[in-house]
């Protein structure tokens, strides 16, 4: 047995370091890389998975989750022969349990099925020490004598991989029966070389896109958030310089796999087949070979092809320095690239930190994809700069003029500008495009109405709910359409399918129970006004309308109590000052009216209504003064 273990610990060397020193090293080198992020904020899809996620999760958890479990089971692969006292032997439970983390690999990233695939490669080639040179060398010579020589003389090979590929069957059938057999819909910006007709063209960019994804792993200093959407145009024929690229990466991948075949040296042999497999078979499920994926290019499928990476380059730096006596240049060379590596990983760490950065770095990265330009746009939207968003907005429609969410975005940010008539041109575009565009529908709506165009924005808001029948703000700008036609009853109906569908929904109630006020059904409001409150108590907005109404109906202690709480939550909102005035005037308390108009008007100055009321008040105290004179 300790002849077999130290045969493997030549394949898969132990650390030189004692443990605790080599989890130190590995845990201090990844806290100075990534230590600028730990703080950062949530950005890009972090928004949809944890911040607007109720059952939340991480983003990126899944890569690193397959990663782990995709090495436990090639670990529990290679314990099943450290178990046994002889070469050729295996153990059962290991493999199976291998099998069994495999398929957890895979329930985290899909991807970490592969492993079952780089188990097998590594039982044939590096286990079994399967010759190729020697065997294509006897068919040459056309020796009969082609029985295979170590492990694969005996029944354990074909035993093992047997368990393999029913472990493998096993699991992809269950993953089909859970998910359905249907392969995403994906469209063209998101990979735009499947979509291409020509064979040759699709081919010639999947293996463009194969040199890209071997560069960022030799050089990561163009690193972007998202490849799609243009950022790699389609290379049309064989004179573009880009080919270059392609054969280049195949010229290396050739050279590195006759060398891990059919090299003279068995253990170079089975530490190239080894780091080839862990670079090539977990990248394969995103190699556009079996299936179309979303994607041109995607940093993250890269994690665990990383590590096949890093075993060539530490085994020919090892092969280098056999070679040459200037090991210290070598050396130099080694720490030269590692510093590099993490000083690339802490700003990159560093661009992660808030969304502004992160998409602000893509634009040198990705100039010609629309969707960088998207995003900067919409960041500086959310933060008010309307006019820098516009005109990140409209490079992005330039770029892709299918991108119907930039003109939905832009339509809105033109609506709120009063632009109506290019707003409504946009949006019109959008949902022409992408007819089930349910938000481009309501906001079309939205900007027809503001055009007095009332029969085209209820048709618009009908196909926005067609299109999402689950969609309250839909049904509230619907009930404002209904309530500017004085259709009172449409109107309110709208807006209780918004409550219905989202009970936190506090336009909705409130425009419910000011229609109500407003039309004299001050018992009803007061019912849908405690209604409410009961769902979302502490919304100030609706503690004030509904202490309006019970002002109305003579209740002025609970009224009074509603203004209160109102005020306490927004201090400075004037028209709550102003209406609890108005409140004590009618009650009586002429003192407290007339602090509480005083501050109303400190607040807003203009409030024509407040002043009207403040000089009432001022006349009633005067005449009182002089009565009581």
């Amino acid at each position: 047995m300790a002849e077999w273990d130290a045969s493997l610990d030549h394949v898969i060397p132990s650390s030189l370091l004692p443990p605790f020193w080599a989890k130190f090293l590995v845990g201090f080198a990844s806290l100075v890389c990534f230590a600028r992020s730990y703080d950062g904020d949530f950005v890009f899809d972090d928004s949809e998975a944890i911040v607007n996620n109720k059952v939340a999760g991480v983003v990126g958890r899944a890569d690193l989750l397959g990663a782990l479990f995709f090495l436990l089971s090639f670990l529990g692969y290679c314990k099943a022969f450290r178990e046994t006292n002889k070469e050729g032997t295996h153990s059962t439970f290991w493999v199976l349990l291998s099998i069994l983390l495999g398929a957890v690999a895979m329930l985290c990233k899909e991807q970490g099925i592969t492993v079952l695939g780089l188990n097998a490669i590594f039982d044939i080639l590096v286990i079994g020490k399967l010759n190729v040179l020697e065997i294509v060398r006897k068919l040459l010579r056309k020796d009969r004598s082609l029985e295979s020589p170590g492990m694969l003389r005996t029944g354990g090979l074909l035993f093992r991989m047997t368990l393999l590929a029913l472990g493998g069957a096993g699991v992809l059938y269950v993953r089909w029966k859970i998910m359905g057999t249907g392969p995403p819909a994906f469209t063209e910006v998101d990979n735009p070389a499947s979509f291409a007709d020509s064979v040759l063209v699709r081919a010639i960019n999947y293996n463009y896109y194969y040199s890209l994804n071997a560069w960022l792993l030799l050089c990561p200093w163009w690193l972007c958030f998202d490849w799609s959407m243009g950022c790699i145009p389609l290379i049309k024929s064989v004179g573009d310089w880009r080919v270059i690229a392609l054969a280049a990466l195949w010229f290396c991948l050739i050279g590195l796999i006759c060398q891990a075949l059919c090299s003279e040296d068995s253990h170079k042999r089975r530490i190239l087949t080894l780091g080839l497999g862990f670079l090539i078979i977990p990248f394969l499920p995103a190699s556009n070979l079996f299936f179309r994926v979303g994607f041109v290019v995607a940093e993250r499928v890269l994690y665990l092809p990383s590590a096949g990476y890093c075993m060539l380059l530490t085994f020919g730096f090892a092969a280098l320095s056999k070679h040459t006596k200037k090991k210290k240049l070598i050396a130099a060379l080694i720490l030269g690239i590692l510093f590099l590596n993490t000083l690339r990983c802490v700003v990159r760490s560093g661009e992660w930190r808030s969304e502004d950065h992160l998409f602000r770095s893509a634009l040198s990265v990705c100039p010609l994809n629309a969707k960088v330009h998207y995003n900067v746009g919409k960041n500086l939207a959310d933060k008010g700069n309307q006019t820098a968003a516009i005109r990140y907005y409209r490079e992005a429609v330039r770029l892709n003029p299918k991108y119907v969410h930039a003109m939905n975005n832009l339509g809105n940010i033109l609506k709120e500008r009063n632009e109506l008539q290019e707003a409504e041109e946009l949006l019109s575009l959008a949902v022409q495009i992408q007819p089930d565009f349910a938000a481009a529908w309501m906001n079309l709506g939205i900007v027809q109405n503001s055009l007095k165009r009332f029969q085209a924005a209820e048709q618009s808001y009908r196909t926005a709910i067609k299109h999402r029948r689950k969609y309250p703000d839909c049904y509230y700008n619907l009930g404002r359409l209904y309530a500017d036609l004085n259709r009172h009853v449409d109107a309110l109906n709208a807006w209780r399918n918004a409550t219905v569908l989202k009970p936190e929904h506090s336009l909705a109630w409130n425009n419910m129970i000011i229609l109500l006020d407003n039309t004299g059904n001050l018992a009803q409001a007061e019912a849908v006004g405690r209604e409410a409150l009961e769902l979302i108590p502490n919304d100030h907005s609706l503690m004030f309308s509904l202490a309006n109404v019970l002002g109305k109906s003579q209740k002025y202690k609970e009224s009074e109590a509603l203004f209160l709480k109102a005020i306490k939550a927004h201090p400075n909102t004037a028209s709550y000052h102003g209406n609890l005035a108005v409140l004590y005037h009618r009650w009586g308390h002429l003192d407290l009216a007339k602090k509480h108009y005083e501050i109303s008007l400190r607040l807003d100055p203009t409030a024509s209504g407040t002043k009207e009321n403040y000089g009432l008040l001022r006349r009633k105290l005067g005449q009182m003064q002089k009565k009581n004179v």
